[in-house]
C-alpha cells in the first residue's frame, strides 16, 4: 500500500512543479505584453527556479529576458544574454532569433563600437 501511495505522491509533486513553472512563464509573457519588465524579471526568476528539471525552457526564458533588457535600454546586457543563448543552445530556434536581435542592435547603433568587450559570436 505504501509503494503506490509514494509513487502517486511523487507524480503529483512533479506535475505541480511543471504546472508552476508554466504558470510563471505565462505570467512573464503577460507582463511583457503590458510593458512591465520588472514583473517579467520576477516571473522569469520564479520560473527558472521551478524548471531546473526542464532545461529546454531556458533558451525561451533567456530570450524573453533579453527582450526586456532591450525594452529597458540595457542593450549591452541584452546582447550578452543573446550571446549566452547562442553559446549554450546553438541549435535552438532561440539561437537563430538571438543572432537576429544582435544584428538588429548592431544595425541600429545600439552596441558600442567594435563590440570588443562583449563575448564573440560563435
Amino acid at each position: 500500500m505504501r509503494t503506490p501511495f509514494a509513487l502517486l505522491l511523487t507524480l503529483l509533486l512533479a506535475g505541480c512543479n511543471s504546472w508552476s513553472s508554466g504558470y510563471h512563464l505565462n505570467n512573464a509573457y503577460r507582463s511583457y505584453k503590458s510593458g512591465d519588465c520588472d514583473r517579467v524579471m520576477l516571473e522569469l526568476s520564479q520560473a527558472e527556479r521551478k524548471s531546473r528539471a526542464r532545461p529546454w525552457l531556458q533558451p525561451e526564458m533567456s530570450m524573453l529576458r533579453g527582450q526586456c533588457l532591450e525594452r529597458q535600454k540595457y542593450f549591452v546586457d541584452a546582447a550578452q544574454t543573446y550571446r549566452f543563448i547562442i553559446a549554450r543552445y546553438p541549435t535552438s530556434e532561440y539561437a537563430y532569433r538571438a543572432r537576429a536581435r544582435i544584428e538588429t542592435l548592431r544595425a541600429n547603433g545600439r552596441l558600442p563600437g567594435g563590440d570588443g568587450h562583449l563575448l564573440p559570436l560563435p
